[in-house]
């Protein structure tokens, strides 16, 4: 019988079965059964859920994949023509539109080059029909493009009112303190591609409209409470002060005005310290640095103990961090996986209730995440 597992291997694999490998490991409250659905995604930054249970991943080199539930891949065809793959440019986030159920519109970002070779970050609206991109807009495009390949953001927020797209500084962190432009921003726009009315930035003829908080340096992660009622958010920091926020209409983030991180190799300060009036403080920081990804707050009835808890990967360590909250304030942290599964890059949670994860490898693979019976 032995000699049969290789011919059942081959099997699966050719009629596109997902071969699984499973294992567990134990949490302050419970034990996870955690289970290689998918590998082989290159570079993979984001990735979303469909109704039917496919699951549409992005790779950085501008491919945007769907994986069957019996783990077939398919590529995606009509993606944008424009991405710029350098540095930590590429093909970004993506999400589905409110209504995605009657129009199959999605939303993807990606890192853009203008005909200088300046990039800077992008978000376009499509509809996915069959395996094609369709109708494909461009609602959004941060300025101004600079140079180089660093911090874009961007991740992706759908609520059931606008479209909120995060963005980083472009390596140019006193442009964080300004409004005029997008970078270092979080922007809000409506569905379409418009700009709410009650943007604080709208009544004035220098500023950019779709700005809704600024002072930020490079926001990798975005999340909805359960509620409905606030937008969580985390950023990377330099050398240490990677930071978790609350975000506030109109509210000045502080970068690099204000930071708990220093200089890269220096340890000296940046900016005027860690506080200054008018500027708003972190929730929580992070030093040393975890270089926090993807996150969610769980609601999943498969979880009850994580209830209202945040999720997110840390790429530097390759963990699952857990931040246990009360009343807007996090009181214990945990953190999983310790690197067996390399860096972290998404995290969702699935339609059955179960959570996914995205590494972040050459050949990326999709986990999930269950109770261990």
């Amino acid at each position: 019988m032995r000699t049969l597992y290789p011919v059942v291997w081959l099997l699966c694999m050719l009629i596109g079965m997902s071969v699984t490998q499973a294992e567990t490991r134990q949490t302050d409250a419970t034990d996870l059964h955690i289970e290689t659905v998918k590998s082989g995604f290159a570079q993979s930054l984001g990735y979303v859920e469909l109704p039917g249970g496919d699951i549409l991943i992005t790779e950085r080199n501008g491919q945007l994949k769907r994986l069957t539930p019996n783990g077939l891949v398919v590529s995606i065809l009509g993606t944008p023509k424009t991405v710029f793959q350098e540095g930590q440019g590429g093909l970004l986030d993506i999400a589905l539109a409110h209504d995605f159920t009657s129009t199959r519109r999605i939303y993807l970002s990606y890192a853009a080059a203008d005909e200088r070779g300046q990039a800077g970050t992008e978000v376009v609206m499509a509809t996915l029909s069959k395996d094609v991109l369709i109708d494909s807009k461009v609602i959004f495009s941060a300025l101004p493009k600079r140079g180089g390949g660093r911090h874009f953001g961007s991740r992706l927020l759908v609520t059931d009112q606008h479209l909120f797209i995060t963005l980083g500084d472009r390596g140019h962190r006193e442009r964080a303190q300004f409004t005029e432009d997008h970078l270092g921003t979080l922007v809000r726009l409506n569905h379409d591609g418009s700009v709410p009315d009650t943007n604080p930035f709208t009544n004035t003829s220098t500023e950019q409209p779709e700005v809704f908080s600024y002072g930020h340096r490079n926001t990798q992660g975005i999340a909805l409470d359960n509620n409905g009622t606030r937008i969580w958010t985390h950023e990377h920091g330099p050398q240490g002060g990677d930071e978790l926020n609350i975000i506030e209409s109109g509210g000045n983030y502080g970068w690099p005005t204000v930071t708990y991180g220093v200089n890269y190799g220096l340890g000296t300060q940046i900016g005027e310290g860690t506080a200054k009036t008018g500027m708003r403080q972190p929730v929580y920081y992070w030093d040393p640095s975890i270089a926090p990804s993807g996150m969610i707050m769980v609601d999943s009835t498969q979880f009850p103990m994580w209830q209202g808890d945040l999720l997110l990967g840390s790429l530097k360590f390759g963990r699952l961090v857990r931040l246990e909250l009360n009343q807007g304030e996090v009181i214990h942290e945990e953190r999983m996986l310790d690197g067996q599964f390399g860096r972290i890059r998404d995290v969702i949670q699935a339609n059955d209730g179960s959570i996914l994860l995205l590494t972040d490898r050459r050949n990326g693979s999709l986990l999930r995440l269950t109770l261990s019976l």
